[in-house]
């Protein structure tokens, strides 16, 4: 606490002062430009990833980084997605995933944290998709491996599960909204970010370059670009791939048909 209440002083001491002009601006409103999803893990800071200031994010952070779909929780999810978008008409969001997840491996023992923690075991739950679809077809993932498929596969789950509310939706129709689908790595301060044109996971720079979809503009960001090589194609539609991930490492990975995944989603 004594280190908390010495950072309280050097904060208005010296970032206040030296940002005062900011600080004015934002003392009449916010308008932020992009509403990030993360993990409440204390290793992961949106603002200092993505080098952004004060006042220009938008933050849902909980375990997991989980979208409950629409109607499913009366959390405050749903709430923040309706006031970013409906009140301060926000057009980008980026869901946030990131290497050694706890909630994830919680995902993998959810019946054991039952007795323990019942309110983590009803969170997880709404991430069941995602234990399921990747139980049933990556068998050939173990340990760290698997942790970081079913990371990187929560990322486009919670995609899935923001496009059920009725105002993502209609913004989407209305080409008002672009999603995004990061996945931090905590080690080297890489940043994947998947493309749905070759549903793989790029480095984020090769998106702001790539021509604009008719769906609208890339969302740039400061992520350093990734030394690690992606496969062509989607996995689940490519058939049986070395699928790397946020590694260098080689994993087997089983297809997953397109419409399978659409019905576990």
């Amino acid at each position: 606490m004594k280190k908390l209440v010495r950072g309280l002083e050097e904060f208005k001491q010296k970032y206040v002062a030296e940002h005062q002009q900011l600080f004015e601006e934002l003392s009449h409103g916010q308008k932020p430009r992009v509403l990030f999803i993360s993990c409440s893990d204390s290793r992961v800071d949106p603002n200092l990833i993505t080098q952004t200031d004060v006042g220009e994010l938008f933050v849902i952070r909980n375990a997991g980084n989980i979208v409950p779909p629409y109607g499913a929780a009366n959390g405050g999810e749903g709430s923040t997605i309706e006031y970013a978008l409906q009140a301060l008409k926000i057009e980008q969001i980026v869901v946030c995933g990131h290497s050694h997840c706890g909630a994830m491996k919680g995902l993998l023992q959810l019946n054991k944290l039952q007795a323990d923690m019942p309110l983590v075991y009803d969170w997880l739950k709404h991430a069941e998709s995602t234990r399921r679809l990747v139980a049933e077809n990556y068998p050939h993932a173990q340990g760290e491996e698997q942790i970081e498929v079913l990371v990187a596969e929560n990322v486009l789950v919670q995609i899935d599960n923001l496009k059920t509310y009725p105002v993502v939706r209609s913004r989407i129709l209305q080409g008002k909204l672009q999603i995004y689908g990061w996945i931090y790595h905590i080690e080297t301060g890489e940043v994947l970010a998947y493309d749905e044109q070759t549903r793989t996971y790029v480095p984020p720079q090769s998106q702001i370059s790539a021509t604009p979809s008719s769906s609208g503009s890339r969302l740039s960001t400061h992520a350093p670009p990734v030394a690690c090589s992606i496969p062509s194609s989607r996995l689940w539609e490519s058939g049986q791939v070395n699928q790397p991930w946020l590694r260098s490492q080689q994993i087997k990975i089983q297809p997953i048909s397109a419409l399978s995944r659409s019905e576990l989603a």
